[in-house]
């Protein structure tokens, strides 16, 4: 039973990680929008897609699509941040969510980059050099891993369910089911 909670505790941390990181990406155009003067025609953040944030009119489109990955990197490290140490298990959680933030936006800026894919288009479209989307990688993937590293061992921690609390595994799970009814209800595809 042991194995079973660290497996609804892992997959459970992944894929909330996964639709929280596009959440906050997208809190951070939209605030880029509302910053500028834009005007936001819509959010989708719907499970079956790759989420986007729709601005028309968008009279700084720069601003608007770079505060996406910088907001989506500095909020979870924030909220990491300000939880106080002696919430251990709620700390951690908020230190991988923080890394794997920090790994995914890293990743699609400077990845991107080369295939001109999403906001990484509108980034070079806009005037950003290339280097400055690379260096943006080169900033946020170490960060990602050095969080991810403070939080021990993935061998010992897999060697050991016992590490795992089930009610932290059910909860988590709680939340990513909250998060996802969210999704389906309330955004457009």
């Amino acid at each position: 039973m042991k194995r079973f909670h660290q497996c609804i505790f892992v997959a459970s941390l992944l894929a909330l990680s996964w639709f929280a990181m596009m959440a906050v990406h997208e809190f951070g155009h939209v605030i880029g929008a509302m910053t500028t003067g834009g005007t936001v025609e819509r959010v989708v953040l719907h499970p079956l897609t790759i989420s986007r944030t729709d601005v028309s009119p968008n009279p700084n489109p720069s601003l608007v699509v770079w505060l996406g990955p910088i907001l989506g990197c500095i909020i979870p490290v924030a909220i990491w941040r300000f939880i106080p140490h002696r919430y251990t298990s709620a700390r951690n959680i908020a230190a991988f969510f923080a890394g794997f933030c920090l790994l995914a936006n890293g990743a699609y800026i400077a990845i991107g980059s080369f295939d001109r894919v999403g906001d990484c288009g509108v980034m070079l479209q806009h005037g950003s050099p290339l280097w400055t989307l690379l260096a943006f990688g080169l900033l946020t993937i170490p960060l990602g891993f050095y969080l991810w590293h403070r939080l021990g061992s993935v061998k010992k921690f897999f060697g050991d369910p016992s590490l795992v609390d089930p009610v932290l595994a059910y909860t988590l799970l709680g939340a990513l089911i909250l998060m996802l009814v969210l999704e389906f209800t309330i955004s457009p595809r």
